[in-house]
């Protein structure tokens, strides 16, 4: 019998000495509290900077004008003056069609004008006689009016010559084709010895001084756009060159698929280094420029249809919502829920909530 007990007393210590880790460990455990996490950020603190309220758009070049030189009668092309990317001024010479046939008819008229000129001047020396001796009742009536109606003939006779003379003088004068405008070739679709016809295209003339620029504003832009307001851009052709223009048309309507409007301004363009069909950046400035409080677009997070930030204040992470304006680059304006010299984080605020310890990385 005090054997047994000796037995269970020994198990029995032995059970104890079994369970004791396991007892001080779940102690250990629930007296243990979980690391707090902190988050890296960096942060940025909101600024007053002075901008110009601007609209981003891409557009490009178009020639200001744009016109076919053709021929406005028949013939056999002569001679070239001009080649393609010639610059050409006004009523300059740009090729010559054969002219022997529209000179000799223009003389032949010449002669004829010079014929009724002469008919008319006996005409009239006889009408004065006629009109003396008529007063002196020593001509009738009949021989009055007669040589009355024989001046009046011969007067119109020159008249239609010398229509005749001018009619054939411009037919003369259209065997020279004239650029209608200063600017340049843009093409030349004729060559000397081709034979052409009455409406034959023969020179695509285009004028770059102005230069158009045309671009597209989106729906929500529409309402800020005005005649007469500034535009800078800048073609990749020329990298760190910023050029002026001025809207001077604005489309009246929206094109349905893209939801935009379509923009003209003029470019002075007198070097003649901008060229039709050039891609352009464009800043389309809507008014003077004003301060405004403006942070990193980086900083923005956006919930639903609210705009928000994360603010540092003290180690702690506080959440502001704000409302915001027009980007301006890498930047954009807080209009309302934002101060300047608060501390915006601009890096590690997708992983924040309210009140989540930070680390602001130096």
């Amino acid at each position: 019998m005090l054997e047994r007990k000796k037995k269970n007393v020994v198990w029995a210590i032995i059970l104890c000495l079994l369970l004791a880790p396991g007892a001080f460990s779940g102690c250990r455990k629930k007296e243990e509290k979980p690391a707090e996490r902190v988050i890296n950020v960096r942060v940025q603190a909101a600024e007053i900077k002075s901008f110009r309220p601007f609209v981003d758009a891409i557009g490009n070049l178009k020639a200001f004008e744009e016109v076919v030189a053709s021929s406005q009668l028949e013939g056999l092309v002569t001679r070239i003056y001009v080649d393609e990317g010639s610059p050409v001024s006004k009523g300059k010479v740009l090729a010559g069609i054969d002219d022997t046939d529209y000179r000799l008819d223009a003389q032949r008229n010449e002669a004829a004008l010079k014929q009724t000129q002469a008919s008319l001047a006996n005409t009239k020396i006889e009408h004065q006689r006629k009109n003396s001796l008529y007063k002196e009742q020593l001509v009738t009536q009949q021989q009055f009016d007669d040589v009355t109606t024989r001046l009046a003939l011969a007067d119109a006779e020159v008249d239609r010559a010398k229509a005749a003379l001018s009619l054939s003088r411009e037919r003369l004068a259209k065997t020279r084709i004239h650029s209608p405008l200063q600017g340049f070739v843009k093409e030349k679709k004729v060559s000397a010895g081709d034979y052409v016809r009455n409406g034959t295209p023969l020179f695509a003339l285009i004028r770059i001084d102005p230069v158009k620029l045309i671009f597209s504003v989106t729906e929500k832009d529409v309402g800020r756009i005005k005649i007469g307001q500034d535009v800078q851009f800048r073609v990749d052709s020329l990298p760190g060159r910023d050029f002026n223009a001025r809207v001077n048309i604005i489309y009246p309507n929206l094109e349905e698929k893209t939801r935009t409007m379509q923009v003209e301004a003029l470019a002075p363009n007198r070097e003649g280094i901008l060229k039709p069909g050039l891609f352009a950046r464009v800043v389309l400035y809507t008014g003077a420029a004003r301060e405004m409080v403006m942070v990193p677009i980086t900083s923005i997070l956006y919930d639903e249809s609210e705009m928000k930030v994360f603010l540092v204040e003290g180690d702690r992470a506080r959440e502001r919502k704000v409302k915001a304006g027009s980007k301006y680059g890498e930047l954009i304006e807080i209009t309302e829920g934002l101060k300047a010299g608060e501390t915006v984080v601009v890096a590690g605020q997708n992983n924040l909530a309210e009140g989540v310890k930070v680390n602001v990385a130096r």
